[in-house]
């Protein structure tokens, strides 16, 4: 049974210290262990959401995945490349903040739900359209329903840019994103090197696999060609991101969608969680303290990989930390807000 609408459930147990400060299993040491348990290994919640499809206003869709009690107030989880409510993460968020009564839904980006969208176009980095029209329209439904967001990786990067471009006319009471590619031209050349290229060739794959799905009986508006001899994401954008999407090419997208310039414009109090031994973003990458809006908090954990924070005594019985900070940042933030 969830918690009651309107109530509380009782706080997630922080075993790991101070709430700000990650400490990695003993058991699940080193940034890619980190990266893997939990896709790997992790038992996900079962979740049964209800979906609903939302029209655009190009004439595509979006699909969401909302819980079934809970709330207010309405926090929105936004999955990062290729992922969707399936992935550990989405999951886990979801179920961690129905459990303390909150409304949670998982938001799609296009073709990722399981059905290819209708148009040529997909999603990418730095679009932002669609995240805006989803808080628009549940502002109008509920126009008194607070409204969090919680975006991880691709899906952070996306829910930053967006408050940066908004401003104090966002409309959230909270925000939280996790492992962002701040820079995306600098994510691009560190999954190049070492083990990373196990990542890039994962989601190379799949990324190739739906576009396979969604133009099997339609001739696509990119070269194909280009896109099955892409061997990196600067040539995978290039061929395939940035013409589907309007930029001149992969350079362009990198400068256009990144969201580190976006970050003073923050005025929604904002929690940023990055891990020092990110394997998709070099050090060089994470924002300085001068680049941050002051309503803007930046964690930087020594450890947790990609997506990863995974704690814990023991590995039957592992804690994801995220899945404690997170509801506790925005439960901090609604009481502020009141």
């Amino acid at each position: 049974m969830g918690t009651p609408p309107g109530s509380r459930g009782p706080l997630p147990e922080h075993g790991n210290g101070d709430c700000g400060r990650f400490r990695a299993a003993w058991w699940c040491q080193g940034t890619h262990a980190q990266t893997l348990w939990s896709p790997l290994f992790r038992h996900r919640p079962r979740i049964h959401p209800w979906r609903e499809r939302l029209e655009l206003p190009d004439g595509d869709f979006i699909d969401l995945d909302w819980s079934t009690d809970g709330g207010p107030p309405t926090v929105i989880i936004l999955h990062g490349l290729e992922g969707s409510a399936r992935s550990h993460y989405s999951r886990g968020m979801f179920d961690a903040l129905r459990r303390i009564g909150m409304r949670a839904v998982i938001m799609h980006f296009r073709g990722c739900s399981g059905e290819p969208n209708r148009l040529a176009r997909g999603y990418h980095s730095g679009d932002t359209m669609d995240l805006a029209f989803l808080v628009d329209t549940l502002r109008r439904r509920e126009p008194d329903t607070p409204l969090a967001a919680v975006g991880y990786s691709l899906g952070g990067n996306v829910l930053l840019k967006w408050l940066g471009e908004t401003g104090s006319t966002a409309g959230l009471f909270a925000a939280a994103a996790i492992s962002v590619p701040f820079v995306l031209a600098d994510s691009a050349r560190r999954l190049d090197h070492g083990f990373s290229r196990l990542y890039r060739h994962h989601l190379l794959t799949s990324l190739r696999h739906s576009l396979q799905r969604k133009f099997r009986n339609t001739a696509p508006p990119f070269d194909v060609a280009a896109a099955a001899a892409a061997r990196t994401f600067w040539e995978f954008d290039d061929a395939v991101t940035a013409p589907l999407h309007g930029f001149a090419g992969a350079d362009d997208y990198y400068l256009r969608s990144s969201s580190r310039p976006y970050l003073r414009h923050i005025t929604v109090p904002t929690l940023v969680i990055h891990a020092a031994d990110d394997p998709f973003l070099s050090g060089d990458a994470i924002p300085a303290m001068d680049e941050l809006s002051p309503r803007v908090t930046l964690e930087i954990q020594e450890q947790g990989g990609h997506v990863g924070f995974v704690a814990g005594n023991w590995p039957w019985r592992p804690r994801f930390w995220l899945e404690e900070r997170i509801p506790l940042f925005i439960l901090q933030q609604l009481a502020a807000a009141r």
